[in-house]
């Protein structure tokens, strides 16, 4: 732009800014005459009333009319005291988090002391270096010195900003101290001596004081927008735009942006239930574990044929499931091995030991019930990969290797049959005997010499039977041939 065109821009601005500073005064003396209530009326009053002052009836006229209050971006100085809040609470939070391991008490012990650190920097890196807080300047504003009465607005002196400093954070600090003290003292079991009563009361009226009047300066904020709290009304510092030409639109994006992945998440919870994730997950695994497989090579020597699980190292007292569930870090054997030599050689504990042993069918590993019920069940019928052996398993049954059962002989008819050999039979099966022959075990022979003598000794039994029989066959013939004959 030349400097021809830059005066002509320059006389445009000026030409407007009288222009506007006219109608003002123009609609500010139409206001005053169409006011029902004028100076003179007032003058006419009894001697309580017509002493109002004119800066009351000012303040009321510039209320009245459309420009009276001159807000200047109020809602934009509110919502960065607003930023600033959630910024100091969220680094609080982070910041507590992070000294959770250092003891359970240390974030309430030190609570005040974090807070002042956390405000400290904060005034530090934002107000002290760029005169304006994280908050303002999301919102576009920056603090500037009202006392000037420059065309050009300029930013507050090192004084007014080392005093807002001391006051909004060294303040701060110092007051919660204190309260947190007279809590202390009031709430101990002991009754609270007089000073400490005379305190409290003078704490509870300051805190009072100053809360009627923070709410009056705010009050007044929302009728001028000039200062937003108490402190700035004290220092005489504001929040401004850097520039004239602001825009006091404001800006949807970061709205629009969380609506959206708002409705998204709540989508995504809706849809995933339905879809079953867990199965597609299911499905991902194997068909990677399968890739994986077919990828190895082939004629690798030192790889093991067997399937095993990525727990099979365990002994088998301890449940898998449950060492995995205590131990999602230690899966492989070497840190296992690590952490049972720091416990004195035992891996696992009387927690991981199998309570109600089941066991999967078809591999046959050992588990706690819970704890493979659970495992079976959320596969919904797809079949849950064993952590021992590998295998598909997708049901269990009692584990019945510690139950011992009798064994029952099956009934007989009481008797023993014995058979009589021929002495050549018994010196042919003799001969065939010792061509082949066989190992028999020291049960089976004691067994064989017990047939034998009873084979023995049923079959003398029997000789001497049938010689008993034959002589009664005898006499009974003897008998008859006598009657015979005497007949």
């Amino acid at each position: 732009m030349s400097s021809t065109n830059f005066a002509a821009a320059q006389k445009r601005v000026l030409e407007r800014r009288r222009m506007r500073e006219a109608e003002a005064r123009a609609r500010a003396a139409e206001q005053q005459r169409a006011s029902p209530i004028s100076p003179q009326t007032v003058e006419r009053l009894p001697y309580p009333l017509n002493r109002l002052p004119g800066s009351g009836w000012a303040l009321w006229n510039t209320v009245k009319g459309r420009g009276g209050t001159r807000p200047a971006f109020r809602v934009g100085q509110v919502d960065a005291e607003l930023l600033d809040e959630e910024l100091v609470g969220l680094l609080k939070g982070q910041v507590g988090d992070a000294f959770k391991y250092f003891g359970p008490q240390m974030r309430e012990d030190w609570s005040h002391e974090i807070l002042f650190a956390l405000r400290a920097i904060l005034f530090k890196l934002s107000i002290w270096d760029h005169n304006a807080s994280y908050g303002a300047a999301l919102q576009g504003l920056r603090y500037t010195d009202s006392r000037s009465a420059g065309a050009v607005q300029s930013p507050p002196t090192k004084w007014q900003k080392t005093m807002y400093g001391l006051l909004t954070v060294g303040g701060r600090y110092a007051w919660d101290k204190w309260e947190s003290w007279l809590i202390g003292q009031e709430g101990g079991y002991d009754e609270p001596s007089q000073e400490v009563r005379m305190f409290s009361r003078l704490t509870d009226l300051v805190s009072t004081t100053h809360s009627i009047a923070a709410f009056a300066s705010f009050l007044v904020f929302l009728v001028n927008g000039r200062y937003r709290t108490l402190v700035d009304r004290v220092l005489r510092i504001r929040l401004t735009p850097p520039s004239a030409q602001a825009s006091r639109e404001v800006s949807f994006e970061y709205l629009n942006r969380q609506l959206v992945w708002h409705a998204f998440t709540e989508f995504l919870l809706f849809l995933l239930p339905l879809v079953g994730i867990g199965r597609w997950r299911r499905w991902i695994a194997r068909a990677w574990r399968k890739t994986v497989n077919a990828l190895k090579p082939s004629g690798d020597e030192e790889e093991s044929t067997e399937k095993q699980g990525e727990l099979a190292f365990l002994p088998e007292r301890t449940c898998a499931i449950c060492y995995r569930d205590q131990n999602p870090s230690s899966t492989t054997e070497s840190d296992v091995l690590a952490a049972s030599a720091s416990a004195g050689g035992i891996a696992g504990s009387a927690q991981t030991d199998i309570t109600n042993p089941y066991e999967a069918v078809p591999c046959g590993c050992i588990y706690c019930f819970v704890c493979i019920v659970q495992k079976v069940e959320g596969e919904e019928g797809q079949g849950w990969v064993c952590l021992r052996c590998g295998e598909i398993v997708k049901k269990c049954q009692p584990w019945n290797g510690d139950v011992l059962e009798e064994a029952r002989s099956h009934p007989g008819t009481g008797k023993i049959v014995g058979f009589a050999m021929d002495e050549e039979q018994t010196s042919k099966e003799d001969d065939e005997d010792h061509q082949i022959p066989e190992e028999s075990s020291p049960l089976q022979e004691i067994s064989a010499d017990e047939a034998l003598q009873h084979s023995n000794h049923w079959s003398t039994e029997e000789k001497d039977s049938e010689y008993t029989n034959r002589d009664a066959i005898e006499d009974d013939s003897g008998f008859s041939e006598d009657h015979s004959e005497h007949f």
